[in-house]
């Protein structure tokens, strides 16, 4: 797009503006030195890593790192995960590092309200020894 910069090893360290954001201020980590860029928007791109190394197995995940949740999990159960719950039943996952997100800010934070619907039915359960 002619009107997308992409800038790299850079970071927005502030925001400004009277009634609505007018410029963002952009600190390079190569050079240290901070631009100042007019913008009519901002769009936080986060998540495009999920980071879930350190899970190794203990959940499925795609391969790509994201988390599989609900009716994304292959059947290894002996019933259906809830929503938002992952292949280690009690274990839920929400937002960026789950598979097949949106991977924005917005629907993260609604997916982690919802899912704290799911894991109150989780804990309401009766527990089988």
């Amino acid at each position: 797009l002619p009107n997308v910069e992409v800038r790299l090893q850079c970071e927005a360290i502030d925001g400004k503006g009277q009634t609505r954001l007018e410029e963002i201020i952009v600190k390079s980590h190569s050079t240290g030195k901070t631009e100042t860029f007019p913008v009519a928007a901002f769009f936080v791109m986060i998540g495009a890593l999920p980071h879930t190394e350190w899970l190794s197995n203990s959940v499925q995940r795609d391969k790509h790192g994201f988390i599989k949740t609900g009716s994304d999990l292959s059947q290894e159960s002996s019933r259906q995960p809830l929503r938002f719950e992952t292949s280690l039943p009690g274990v839920f996952a929400a937002g960026d590092v789950r598979h097949a997100s949106v991977k924005r800010v917005a629907s993260a934070v609604g997916e982690g309200s919802v899912a704290i619907h799911f894991i109150h039915d989780y804990l309401a359960s009766p527990v089988s020894v």
